[in-house]
Protein backbone atom coordinates (compact mmCIF):
# COMPACT_ATOMS: atom_id res chain seq x y z
CA UNK A 1 0.00 0.00 0.00
CA UNK A 2 1.47 3.31 -1.07
CA UNK A 3 1.26 6.34 1.15
CA UNK A 4 0.09 9.81 0.28
CA UNK A 5 2.19 12.01 2.54
CA UNK A 6 5.88 12.53 1.81
CA UNK A 7 8.46 15.00 3.10
CA UNK A 8 7.81 17.44 0.27
CA UNK A 9 7.02 21.17 0.61
CA UNK A 10 3.30 20.79 -0.14
CA UNK A 11 2.68 18.18 2.55
CA UNK A 12 5.13 19.61 5.09
CA UNK A 13 3.71 23.12 4.97
CA UNK A 14 0.10 21.91 4.87
CA UNK A 15 0.24 19.43 7.73
CA UNK A 16 2.95 20.61 10.14
CA UNK A 17 2.71 24.40 10.33
CA UNK A 18 6.40 24.60 9.38
CA UNK A 19 7.97 25.87 6.21
CA UNK A 20 10.23 23.48 4.36
CA UNK A 21 13.46 25.13 5.53
CA UNK A 22 12.22 24.99 9.13
CA UNK A 23 11.34 21.33 8.76
CA UNK A 24 14.79 20.66 7.32
CA UNK A 25 16.37 22.23 10.42
CA UNK A 26 14.27 19.94 12.60
CA UNK A 27 15.26 16.96 10.45
CA UNK A 28 18.94 17.87 10.82
CA UNK A 29 18.63 17.89 14.61
CA UNK A 30 16.99 14.46 14.64
CA UNK A 31 19.63 13.05 12.28
CA UNK A 32 22.46 14.41 14.45
CA UNK A 33 20.86 12.84 17.52
CA UNK A 34 20.92 9.40 15.91
CA UNK A 35 17.52 9.26 14.28
CA UNK A 36 18.74 6.77 11.69
CA UNK A 37 19.84 4.37 14.43
CA UNK A 38 23.05 2.35 14.60
CA UNK A 39 22.78 1.23 10.97
CA UNK A 40 22.36 -2.47 11.73
CA UNK A 41 19.21 -4.55 11.86
CA UNK A 42 16.10 -4.38 9.77
CA UNK A 43 15.82 -1.04 7.92
CA UNK A 44 12.84 1.23 8.39
CA UNK A 45 10.23 1.12 5.64
CA UNK A 46 10.16 4.93 5.55
CA UNK A 47 13.14 7.27 5.10
CA UNK A 48 14.04 9.48 8.07
CA UNK A 49 12.44 12.60 6.57
CA UNK A 50 9.10 10.82 6.22
CA UNK A 51 9.36 9.42 9.74
CA UNK A 52 9.98 12.89 11.17
CA UNK A 53 7.04 14.15 9.11
CA UNK A 54 4.89 11.37 10.53
CA UNK A 55 5.65 12.40 14.13
CA UNK A 56 5.12 16.11 13.47
CA UNK A 57 1.82 15.40 11.69
CA UNK A 58 0.78 13.26 14.65
CA UNK A 59 1.47 16.09 17.09
CA UNK A 60 -0.09 18.71 14.84
CA UNK A 61 -3.32 16.90 13.95
CA UNK A 62 -3.72 14.41 16.84
CA UNK A 63 -4.94 11.81 14.37
CA UNK A 64 -5.00 8.25 15.66
CA UNK A 65 -2.35 5.79 14.57
CA UNK A 66 -4.94 3.89 12.55
CA UNK A 67 -5.72 7.12 10.67
CA UNK A 68 -2.06 7.97 10.07
CA UNK A 69 -1.13 4.50 8.81
CA UNK A 70 -2.81 4.69 5.35
CA UNK A 71 -1.60 8.27 4.87
CA UNK A 72 2.01 7.03 5.03
CA UNK A 73 1.40 3.58 3.56
CA UNK A 74 2.46 1.66 6.66
CA UNK A 75 0.78 -0.34 9.39
CA UNK A 76 -0.50 1.18 12.68
CA UNK A 77 2.17 -0.84 14.50
CA UNK A 78 4.87 0.85 12.41
CA UNK A 79 3.38 4.27 13.15
CA UNK A 80 3.54 3.46 16.87
CA UNK A 81 7.18 2.32 16.63
CA UNK A 82 8.20 5.44 14.69
CA UNK A 83 6.59 7.74 17.25
CA UNK A 84 8.10 5.85 20.18
CA UNK A 85 11.55 5.95 18.57
CA UNK A 86 11.67 9.57 17.40
CA UNK A 87 9.70 11.54 19.97
CA UNK A 88 12.62 11.86 22.45
CA UNK A 89 14.87 13.06 19.62
CA UNK A 90 12.58 15.99 18.84
CA UNK A 91 12.86 17.44 22.34
CA UNK A 92 13.94 21.02 22.96
CA UNK A 93 17.61 21.46 23.85
CA UNK A 94 18.23 21.45 27.62
CA UNK A 95 18.17 25.03 28.83
CA UNK A 96 21.51 26.50 29.85
CA UNK A 97 21.71 29.51 32.14
CA UNK A 98 22.96 32.34 29.86
CA UNK A 99 25.90 34.55 30.79
CA UNK A 100 23.74 37.68 30.48
CA UNK A 101 20.94 36.25 32.61
CA UNK A 102 20.70 39.47 34.64
CA UNK A 103 19.59 41.31 31.48
CA UNK A 104 16.89 38.80 30.57
CA UNK A 105 13.17 39.23 31.09
CA UNK A 106 11.40 35.89 31.24
CA UNK A 107 7.79 34.92 31.90
CA UNK A 108 6.60 31.81 33.72
CA UNK A 109 3.13 30.34 33.67
CA UNK A 110 1.38 27.02 33.82
CA UNK A 111 -1.11 25.65 31.33
CA UNK A 112 -3.61 22.82 31.75
CA UNK A 113 -3.46 20.06 29.14
CA UNK A 114 -6.27 17.46 29.03
CA UNK A 115 -4.94 13.90 29.31
CA UNK A 116 -6.45 10.41 29.26
CA UNK A 117 -3.91 8.86 31.62
CA UNK A 118 -5.34 9.05 35.15
CA UNK A 119 -1.86 8.55 36.64
CA UNK A 120 -0.62 11.78 34.99
CA UNK A 121 -3.61 14.09 35.32
CA UNK A 122 -6.26 14.96 37.87
CA UNK A 123 -9.75 16.40 37.71
CA UNK A 124 -8.98 20.11 37.73
CA UNK A 125 -10.65 23.47 37.36
CA UNK A 126 -11.44 22.95 33.67
CA UNK A 127 -13.61 19.96 34.73
CA UNK A 128 -11.42 17.52 32.83
CA UNK A 129 -8.54 15.27 33.75
CA UNK A 130 -5.63 17.57 33.06
CA UNK A 131 -1.94 18.01 33.73
CA UNK A 132 -0.23 21.27 34.71
CA UNK A 133 2.86 22.11 32.63
CA UNK A 134 5.13 25.00 33.69
CA UNK A 135 6.71 26.88 30.78
CA UNK A 136 9.30 29.68 30.62
CA UNK A 137 9.34 32.02 27.63
CA UNK A 138 11.57 34.96 26.74
CA UNK A 139 9.51 38.16 26.89
CA UNK A 140 11.39 39.76 23.98
CA UNK A 141 11.53 36.90 21.47
CA UNK A 142 8.48 34.94 22.76
CA UNK A 143 10.52 31.74 22.34
CA UNK A 144 10.12 28.86 24.77
CA UNK A 145 13.18 28.59 27.01
CA UNK A 146 12.20 25.46 28.94
CA UNK A 147 9.21 23.36 29.95
CA UNK A 148 8.90 21.27 33.09
CA UNK A 149 7.54 17.77 33.51
CA UNK A 150 3.74 17.64 33.78
CA UNK A 151 2.18 17.40 37.22
CA UNK A 152 -1.49 16.72 38.10
CA UNK A 153 -3.77 19.58 37.15
CA UNK A 154 -4.86 20.13 40.74
CA UNK A 155 -1.32 21.21 41.66
CA UNK A 156 -1.10 24.93 42.45
CA UNK A 157 1.15 26.89 40.10
CA UNK A 158 3.42 27.98 42.96
CA UNK A 159 4.04 24.38 44.07
CA UNK A 160 4.41 23.16 40.50
CA UNK A 161 7.02 25.86 39.92
CA UNK A 162 8.98 25.05 43.08
CA UNK A 163 9.03 21.36 42.13
CA UNK A 164 9.76 21.96 38.44
CA UNK A 165 13.56 21.99 38.65
CA UNK A 166 13.63 25.20 36.59
CA UNK A 167 14.15 27.64 39.44
CA UNK A 168 17.96 27.43 39.30
CA UNK A 169 17.89 28.35 35.61
CA UNK A 170 16.14 31.63 36.49
CA UNK A 171 18.51 32.75 39.25
CA UNK A 172 19.55 36.32 38.54
CA UNK A 173 16.96 36.87 35.79
CA UNK A 174 13.86 39.03 36.07
CA UNK A 175 10.96 36.57 35.88
CA UNK A 176 7.30 37.56 35.74
CA UNK A 177 4.51 35.45 37.15
CA UNK A 178 0.86 36.03 37.88
CA UNK A 179 -0.72 36.31 41.32
CA UNK A 180 -0.57 32.53 41.80
CA UNK A 181 3.22 32.71 42.22
CA UNK A 182 3.28 34.78 45.41
CA UNK A 183 6.21 33.99 47.74
CA UNK A 184 8.15 32.19 44.99
CA UNK A 185 10.68 34.95 44.29
CA UNK A 186 9.04 35.89 40.98
CA UNK A 187 7.84 39.36 40.09
CA UNK A 188 4.08 39.28 40.71
CA UNK A 189 1.34 41.95 40.61
CA UNK A 190 0.62 44.16 43.60
CA UNK A 191 -2.15 42.71 45.76
CA UNK A 192 -5.04 44.56 47.31
CA UNK A 193 -5.02 44.60 51.09
CA UNK A 194 -8.22 44.38 53.14
CA UNK A 195 -9.66 47.85 53.48
CA UNK A 196 -7.00 49.48 51.29
CA UNK A 197 -7.22 50.07 47.56
CA UNK A 198 -4.19 49.91 45.31
CA UNK A 199 -2.22 53.11 44.97
CA UNK A 200 -2.25 54.83 41.55
CA UNK A 201 1.34 53.79 40.85
CA UNK A 202 0.53 50.19 41.77
CA UNK A 203 -2.43 50.15 39.38
CA UNK A 204 -0.12 51.31 36.58
CA UNK A 205 2.46 48.66 37.49
CA UNK A 206 -0.19 45.95 37.40
CA UNK A 207 -1.47 47.14 34.02
CA UNK A 208 2.05 46.97 32.55
CA UNK A 209 2.61 43.60 34.22
CA UNK A 210 -0.55 42.22 32.57
CA UNK A 211 0.43 43.63 29.19
CA UNK A 212 3.82 41.92 29.22
CA UNK A 213 2.67 38.68 30.85
CA UNK A 214 0.02 38.23 28.15
CA UNK A 215 2.83 37.10 25.84
CA UNK A 216 3.02 33.74 27.60
CA UNK A 217 -0.70 33.22 26.97
CA UNK A 218 -0.09 33.95 23.30
CA UNK A 219 2.72 31.36 23.33
CA UNK A 220 0.38 28.77 24.85
CA UNK A 221 -2.21 29.51 22.16
CA UNK A 222 0.37 28.96 19.41
CA UNK A 223 1.70 25.78 21.02
CA UNK A 224 -1.83 24.41 21.19
CA UNK A 225 -2.11 24.68 17.43
CA UNK A 226 -0.48 21.26 17.88
CA UNK A 227 -3.64 19.44 18.83
CA UNK A 228 -1.83 16.81 20.89
CA UNK A 229 -1.81 19.50 23.59
CA UNK A 230 -5.60 19.79 23.50
CA UNK A 231 -6.30 16.13 24.21
CA UNK A 232 -3.28 13.91 24.82
CA UNK A 233 -4.07 10.22 24.46
CA UNK A 234 -0.49 9.15 25.15
CA UNK A 235 0.24 7.43 28.46
CA UNK A 236 3.19 7.58 30.79
CA UNK A 237 5.83 9.98 29.47
CA UNK A 238 3.83 10.65 26.30
CA UNK A 239 2.65 14.10 27.35
CA UNK A 240 6.12 15.08 28.54
CA UNK A 241 7.63 14.07 25.20
CA UNK A 242 4.86 15.91 23.34
CA UNK A 243 5.44 19.19 25.19
CA UNK A 244 9.21 18.90 24.77
CA UNK A 245 8.78 18.27 21.02
CA UNK A 246 6.17 20.97 20.40
CA UNK A 247 8.35 23.64 22.08
CA UNK A 248 11.16 23.58 19.44
CA UNK A 249 8.63 23.39 16.61
CA UNK A 250 6.90 26.46 18.07
CA UNK A 251 10.30 28.18 18.26
CA UNK A 252 11.17 27.28 14.68
CA UNK A 253 7.85 28.56 13.36
CA UNK A 254 8.23 31.79 15.31
CA UNK A 255 11.92 32.58 14.75
CA UNK A 256 12.71 31.33 11.26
Amino acid sequence: MGGVLRAEPLWVETFTGLRMRQFERLLKVVRERGGNGPGSGRPWCLPLADRVLLVTVYYRTNLTMRQLAPLFGVSPATVCRVIQRLRPLLAIEPAIRPADVAERLWIVDGTLIPVRDRTVGASSRNYRFSANVQVIIDADTKLVIAAARPVPGTTADAKAWRDSGLTELCEGATVLGDGAYINTGLLVPHRKRPGRALLPGEEEDNAEHRRVRARVEHAFARMKHYKILRDCRQRGNGLHHAVQAVAPMHNLALAA
